[in-house]
């Protein structure tokens, strides 16, 4: 009787320890899974809403998003269309992202040849972002967007951007 005695002690011991460990894991392992978590915060930094009702034509204005300077430039009437516009309503918009893609530094846009140009290697793009002069391997990168309305949401792949990918004309 004594050796049943000790294996059923053994038994209830290790069940309530393996039911103790199980219910102090869970906890445990939620909290883990919440520290991994993105804060709030850095959510809501994925996400940038343009207005683009009051824009003006060939003036550029200048967004920002997750850190990095987004151009949205309305294209007037004499300025040609291409197919990396984002079309709102009637309008076309150039949206990119205001990286230089040689360096890295941010091209500054003159508005009477409608063009950007980067001061420090002498790179040229035009309206739409495609590259027309200097070292610039590719053109302005476009950031992942959203039409909604008369706004654009920066960070979400909508239709459009997805259109714009499948046809190759951003990364």
């Amino acid at each position: 009787m004594g050796k049943d005695v000790k294996g059923r002690r053994d038994f209830i011991g290790m069940a309530l320890g393996g039911f103790t460990a199980i219910v102090g894991g869970i906890p445990a392992l939620y909290a883990m899974k919440r520290s991994w978590d993105p804060l709030p915060s850095v959510k809501a930094a994925g996400f940038t809403t343009v207005d683009l009702s009051g824009a003006q034509e060939n003036v550029l204005n200048v967004e920002k998003w997750r850190g990095k300077p987004i151009f949205v430039l309305k294209k007037s009437k004499d300025m040609k269309t291409d197919p990396r516009d984002v079309i709102v309503g009637k309008d076309h918009f150039h949206v990119s992202i205001g990286l230089c893609t040689h360096l890295g530094c941010i091209p500054a846009y003159i508005p009477n040849d409608h063009k950007f140009k980067c001061a420090c290697h002498g790179g040229e793009f035009d309206a739409s972002g495609h590259q027309i002069f200097g070292p610039p391997p590719s053109p302005l990168e476009i950031p992942p967007f959203k039409v909604d309305g008369t706004k654009l949401v920066l960070g979400e792949a909508g239709p459009e951007y997805k259109k714009m990918l499948d046809d190759g004309l951003t990364v």
